[in-house]
């Protein structure tokens, strides 16, 4: 399968700019495997879509105010997209513009924080050691601001309302750099209703990293690597999903980014085993799924990693008929859009 069968039309009005009043206010596409077809739903028709068979994964992933901006001493102006943690007070980043950069530079942000390139690598991508007065997490929260994805139109004013916003209500492990976006229509009156409902609510942990911004470069869907992403399992996370797989349960993963941790946890033994690890899983045409029976996610950009790994699990036909459905009918797309319960 090629990249250009991923392309659909998207008109720029339905790409959501701004969440709902209510987060879960939303509409969800609710679309069958094995009966090949979907229908129109709501978000809290989820409630419903779930029961004491089932398993729902959340990822407790908690986003920081990862983009900063400074000066290198000749006042050109740069902007960093804090994108992984290396060891304490070194990170990698993507810069922009990064030309402007060489190892031995520093970028000022103010007169508490400032920042010397250690190394340039590649496609944009710098490695910085900061240095700070205090905490550098909180000299960061202090003068960063949400990284929100490209294609939201940053307005000033929403400054404090995207830090709220932009991050799920379950949110409670610092280290994204997006949102898990699909656990964004969630409140904790829906999670009480589910619970209520006989399902059990399991949380792991993964940090989204640069790899859900960076674009697909290859044109054979077979040749294309999605970059690792740290994860962790918890001793009764682990526990919990190893009792589902016995008793035969499905397991439901809220986003892309929950899947990836399940299919990478569970591929060396069959097994979940609590720790740390690296969500090393690229999920092409033809992957077959261990761990994830059905998947809450949200409408993704065309030719994207995330829609590859929806139309994988969905069924292409199914989901780009799906996707067109949507677009016709007026869905909101994106981080803040409505969302899909593919079962």
């Amino acid at each position: 399968m090629r990249l250009e069968d991923l392309d659909f039309p998207l008109p720029a009005e339905q790409i959501a700019q701004t969440p709902l009043a209510s987060r879960s206010a939303s509409r969800m596409l609710i679309t069958d495997r094995q009966r090949g077809e979907f229908r129109d739903g709501m978000f809290t028709d989820l409630v419903d879509e779930l029961g004491s068979s089932d398993v729902l994964v959340l990822n407790n992933t908690k986003v920081f105010p990862a983009r900063l901006f400074g000066n290198i001493e000749t006042g050109a102006a740069i902007e960093l997209l804090l994108t992984e943690e290396i060891e304490p007070l070194v990170w990698e980043a993507v810069a922009r513009p990064g030309k402007r950069l060489a190892a031995g530079k520093r970028v000022i942000f103010d007169e508490r924080l400032s920042a010397e390139v250690i190394e340039k690598l590649d496609n944009g991508r710098v490695r910085f050691r900061f240095h700070a007065i205090g905490d550098l997490d909180e000299e960061i929260d202090r003068l960063g601001r949400t990284p929100l994805p490209p294609y939201i139109t940053p307005v000033e004013e929403k400054r404090e309302f995207d830090r709220e916003r932009y991050q799920t209500v379950f949110a409670a492990e610092r280290g994204a750099i997006a949102a898990p976006t699909a656990g964004l229509h969630f409140t904790d009156e829906i999670l009480a209703r589910i619970r209520e409902n006989g399902t059990e609510i399991v949380e792991l942990t993964l940090h989204v990293g640069y790899g859900t911004f960076e674009p697909v470069r290859v044109t054979e869907l077979a040749e294309h690597r999605v970059l690792p992403e740290r994860f962790s399992i918890s001793e009764a996370a682990a526990e919990s999903l190893n009792n589902a797989l016995d008793a035969g349960k499905r397991i439901v993963a809220v986003g892309t980014t929950t899947t990836r941790a399940l299919e990478s946890a569970i591929r060396k033994t069959g097994r979940f085993a609590a720790g740390k690890d690296v969500a090393d899983v690229t999920v092409t045409p033809g992957y077959e799924f261990k761990a994830v029976s059905a998947l809450v996610t949200n409408f993704h950009l065309p030719k994207s990693s995330l829609l590859i790994l929806v139309s994988t699990f969905g069924g292409h036909e199914l989901i780009m008929n799906a996707y067109g459905h949507a677009v016709r009918a007026g869905y909101r797309f994106y981080s803040y859009g409505d969302c899909m319960f593919v079962k």
